[in-house]
């Protein structure tokens, strides 16, 4: 079953502009971290008083994973680690990941496959920082990561970032292009790492339908599919933002090998699909907050 032309994130308006996000910017590298911070508190409330849809949709979230009713101030909290891991981006985008509290597990997997030098996926979720991953890559001189995006996210990506540091390359391999199956497997036959976030649906791309927080929920096919299609490992990964300067990194094997017959090949991207979606559940209960969808994942 595909899903509708247009999930209703895509649909959603941009909340922020340019000039606002170099204001933004430019408060964090000149007053401090501190002072920006400040910042996020009548931005979060902003965007809670004249959101009301991302607001009901981040109660209904949070109902999932709560072990009570939330509160406003619950909505705040998610609001307000989105932004906080946002507003992280600014110091990681300008090589300050030592002024963060990073603690890894899992690292010796993806330093087996680096030092294999055998291109692998990296599978996340629009949860935590993705960002303190790459920064931590960017300290490992022998990980490249290439960031795979359908089109519009990927200028939206690239507008953000050139208002925070111009100067700083990013390899970004845009989906729905033509040669989009080519640089991939380009990148990952030169030993790359090609990250991806499996989450979210995008115009008329497949899905499966898994138990997700109680509730079936519909999760695209296509990273698993493309993984499967060029039988290159998957490995999960998750950073966590555990609040003030403090981050978690988690990596997992995900699926070491795409073996087997192809009639059964359906079979083994739907058993991959699964499990990462467990991961995302067990994730999601870990650190609640941190998941960023605000919009209703499971209409």
């Amino acid at each position: 079953m595909a899903v509708p032309s247009h999930p209703e994130w895509v649909n959603r308006p941009e909340r922020s502009n340019r000039l606002a996000l170099r204001m933004i910017v430019w408060v964090a590298l000149t007053l401090g971290r501190a002072a920006a911070r400040a910042l996020l508190y009548p931005i979060c409330i902003y965007f809670l008083i004249f959101s009301p849809a991302s607001l009901a949709a981040s109660k209904k979230y949070l109902r999932k994973v709560l072990p009570r009713q939330p509160h406003l101030m619950d909505a705040f909290r998610h609001c307000h680690t989105f932004a906080a891991c946002l507003l992280d981006r600014v110091f990681l985008f300008n090589d300050q990941y030592a002024r963060f509290d990073v603690r890894v597990h899992g690292e010796d997997l993806l330093a087996e496959m680096i030092a294999r030098d055998e291109g692998c996926f990296l599978l996340g979720a629009h949860m935590g920082s993705f960002e303190i991953i790459r920064a931590l890559g960017r300290r490992n001189t022998a990980a490249r990561i290439s960031l795979v995006m359908y089109e519009e996210n990927a200028r939206k990506f690239n507008t953000a970032l050139g208002a925070i540091n111009p100067a700083l390359s990013l390899q970004v391999i845009s989906l729905g292009k033509c040669d989009s199956m080519l640089k991939v497997e380009a990148a990952l036959n030169d030993g790359e790492i090609v990250g991806m976030l499996g989450d979210r649906t995008f115009q008329n791309e497949g899905t499966i339908a898994c138990p997700f927080l109680g509730e079936p929920a519909r999760f695209p096919s296509g990273p698993f599919r493309l993984a499967a299609m060029l039988s290159r490992p998957m490995v999960l990964m998750f950073g966590l933002y555990r609040g003030g300067n403090r981050y978690d990194i988690y990596f997992e094997r995900l699926v070491d090998t795409w073996q087997g017959p192809r009639a059964a090949r359906d079979r083994l991207v739907e058993q991959a699909l699964q499990r990462y979606v467990e991961r995302l559940e067990h994730y999601c209960r870990d650190a609640p907050y941190n998941w960023y969808n605000f919009y209703d994942f499971w209409d």
